[in-house]
């Protein structure tokens, strides 16, 4: 499904981010992306769900190289992928519906299928019953799991998270990676970046080792 060779990505002043990364996460699979803050987690991510690009090198995502995709296809490409963040980016001042319909109105849904996949997404992480409340009503643990029902109303083939238990406690961050692999026992590809290390050794899932924008498989 993913395909990275010899990618380099580098930022203004020529500070280098990632070196000859090479990968392949296969469809299906649970990868962990680790390493210390400053290794190149997120910014493997970002060009995972592209939200930016190589320097150089070659990314394929569905065979597709992301840099070779038109506005149309990267467009297309990108509503197959969710995506989870440590700081949820919620908008405080949509309520849970709202939020999580979010990627749907901006892909033009129809309302009668919003509908639908708003419910089903906030049935699965348990809040169905909390859709006008707001962001700031909501505990943390709480704004995660809106957090993954906007990642998965889309119904990916991708999820990406990054960093997605940084901001719970421990019993709540167990909450979310378990819904995480679930959503991968049912056949969705998920990446998840974190640097705790109680959580990997939990899950027994593959796992990358960043090292100055190295990657090292463990």
């Amino acid at each position: 499904m993913i395909r990275a060779f010899h990618i380099y990505k580098y930022y203004k002043g020529n500070i280098s981010a990632l070196s000859d990364i090479n990968l392949k996460i296969e469809k299906g699979s649970f990868t962990f992306i680790t390493g210390h803050s400053g290794a190149g987690k997120s910014t493997l991510l970002k060009l995972i769900y592209l939200r930016e690009f190589p320097s150089s090198g070659q990314l394929l995502i569905e065979d597709k190289n992301t840099l070779q995709l038109s506005r149309v296809e990267l467009e297309t490409l990108r509503r197959h992928i969710g995506v989870v963040f440590q700081d949820f980016k919620l908008v405080p001042y949509l309520n849970v519906y709202e939020n999580v319909a979010l990627p749907l109105y901006i892909n033009k849904e129809p309302n009668f299928r919003i509908r639908q996949r708003v419910f089903s997404a906030l049935d699965y992480v348990g809040l169905a019953h909390k859709t006008e409340k707001f962001p700031p009503q909501l505990s943390g643990g709480e704004q995660q799991r809106i957090g993954i029902a906007r990642a998965i109303v889309k119904n990916p083939t991708l999820l990406v998270a990054d960093e997605p238990t940084g901001n719970l406690d421990y019993d709540r961050a167990i909450e979310i990676m378990d819904m995480l692999v679930d959503m991968n026992t049912r056949g969705t590809t998920v990446i998840v970046a974190t640097h705790n290390i109680d959580i990997i050794k939990r899950y027994n899932r593959r796992v990358l080792h960043l090292r100055d924008g190295r990657i090292e498989e463990k």
